[in-house]
């Protein structure tokens, strides 16, 4: 469903859209932080160890929220931009919001594939262990390791685009669209 053509009657996203938004910003940007974070450890290291166990497991935990937050948002749509967007920026703002849900699928995708095939676990906050589905492979967990580290550049660029939008819509041109992704306030 498109912007233009949402069945919403108000210009903000619901309470569980909102919810699962920050839910997988904060995931996110934790999981980035950790993944950095142990890039420069020594492998091997207790230290490096524990933070890909949590890094891991944030990661399995956004896949699960983003198939969620896909589900949930074809189900119930998107508020139109008040006011409507120029196309220019309707475009870019389509464009970059449909990278940013392909990243948030291929990145945990990939760095399963890179766990797996290169012979490691992947678990769930010590609960349980990810079903183990592929074969060890070395070429599979070089390929794996690759599209994570590419798409971890690529995400990057795009997390610091959508900021960068943010800040110019919310503080430059003040037209409400960060306001979109916070609770609706009622006048006194």
């Amino acid at each position: 469903m498109s912007a233009t053509s949402s069945p919403y009657p108000t210009t903000h996203y619901n309470s569980m859209q909102r919810l699962l938004h920050w839910a997988m910003a904060l995931i996110i940007f934790a999981a980035i932080g950790l993944g950095i974070y142990a890039s420069y450890l020594q492998p091997g290291t207790p230290l490096r160890r524990e933070l890909l166990f949590i890094h891991k497991s944030l990661g399995m935990t956004a896949l699960v929220l983003v198939a969620l937050r896909i589900l949930y948002r074809a189900m119930v749509g998107v508020p139109a931009y008040t006011p409507v967007l120029g196309r220019i920026n309707a475009f870019a703002a389509h464009l970059a919001h449909l990278m940013l849900y392909g990243l948030m699928l291929v990145m945990p995708f990939s760095g399963y594939i890179f766990s797996v095939a290169g012979g490691h676990d992947v678990p769930w906050f010590g609960l349980f262990e990810w079903p183990l589905v592929l074969p060890h492979s070395e070429v599979l967990s070089d390929a794996g390791e690759l599209v994570h580290q590419w798409g971890a550049y690529v995400l990057y660029v795009l997390l610091t685009g959508h900021l960068a939008a943010v800040i110019w819509h919310q503080w430059i041109k003040q037209d409400g669209v960060l306001g979109r992704m916070m609770p609706p306030t009622q006048p006194l």
